[in-house]
């Protein structure tokens, strides 16, 4: 695919070196669509997917947004920030983006577990699944999947590691017991 530089026709890309890990930020003319650690387990299998939903390539650069990101991010690690108001795009399937939303109606502070989003989105049994789609949020820390944990409030699977899982709920104050 030919890129002609344009940010819209694009998806800018820039590393961002978080006190968790990197993360890799990632934006598509005004709207934030990545938001990722940049050594997860499946890396190219989120790249990929979001590459060929917009239907572009990754070019590295920054933008406004990236740069808004950044700022956001860093008050956040400071602990002046609890909600987040830079712009995003989510990409994904149906059932995806309905876990989605509800990972973002999780208030700051407090956490939830994965069965409690199943029956939110009225798919009690789908508890499974619920957790590969959270698994799948590209728009990490942004759309808080750090904030569901086990239904015994254990912490449980995280893209960017258990540590960094810890270290966002700790600085948010959660309620931690693994």
């Amino acid at each position: 695919m030919a890129l002609n530089g344009d940010s819209v026709n694009s998806i800018m890309v820039k590393r961002y070196a978080s006190p968790c890990g990197v993360l890799l930020l990632g934006s598509v003319g005004n709207e934030l669509c990545l938001c990722d650690w940049a050594e997860r387990k499946h890396r190219k299998c989120v790249d990929r997917k979001l590459m060929s939903a917009l239907k572009t390539e990754y070019r590295e650069g920054t933008s406004d947004v990236i740069a808004l990101a950044i700022a956001e991010i860093n008050a956040y690690f400071a602990g002046t920030l609890r909600e987040f108001s830079v712009p995003i795009r989510q990409v994904g399937t149906e059932f995806q983006l309905r876990v989605w939303r509800q990972l973002q109606q999780i208030p700051y502070g407090t956490t939830t577990s994965y069965s409690k989003i199943a029956e939110n989105i009225g798919k009690p049994r789908a508890v499974r699944a619920v957790a590969n789609a959270i698994g799948a949020n590209p728009i990490s820390i942004i759309v808080p999947c750090h904030r569901v944990v086990g239904t015994d409030h254990s912490l449980t699977g995280y893209a960017g590691g258990i540590t960094a899982k810890r270290t966002l709920l700790q600085i948010e104050g959660g309620e931690i017991t693994g």
